[in-house]
């Protein structure tokens, strides 16, 4: 379960580089991880769920709350300083098996 999240983690961290670019353009909604954790447990309810290593040394993370749905991608840089990269509904954790090497999609 732990590799089939983290796999999917990495796919996300791929969305986050394919789009950091369009993402430069617009204001970044940044403050302190502490700040932006602690807003994300309290006004929505969501908690860790999935974290993986990015491009110079950031770190993206995903965010959801099992009870509402609602979802949220962070990055925080090596600084300390957290955005918020995404964010959505109807999160659902996966447990999906994985083909054999070899096998296809």
């Amino acid at each position: 379960m732990k590799q089939q999240l983290f796999a999917l983690s990495l796919g996300f961290a791929g969305l986050i580089l394919a789009t950091h670019h369009a993402f430069a353009q617009s204001p970044a909604q940044c403050a302190p991880r502490d700040a932006v954790v602690a807003q994300l447990a309290d006004k929505y309810g969501e908690t860790r769920h999935g974290v993986g290593l990015v491009a110079n040394n950031t770190v993206m993370e995903i965010f959801a709350s099992t009870e509402s749905g609602s979802w949220t991608i962070t990055i925080t840089t090596g600084a300390g300083m957290t955005c918020l990269v995404a964010s959505g509904e109807n999160y659902e954790t996966l447990a999906e098996v994985l083909p054999a090497p070899g096998k296809g999609a």
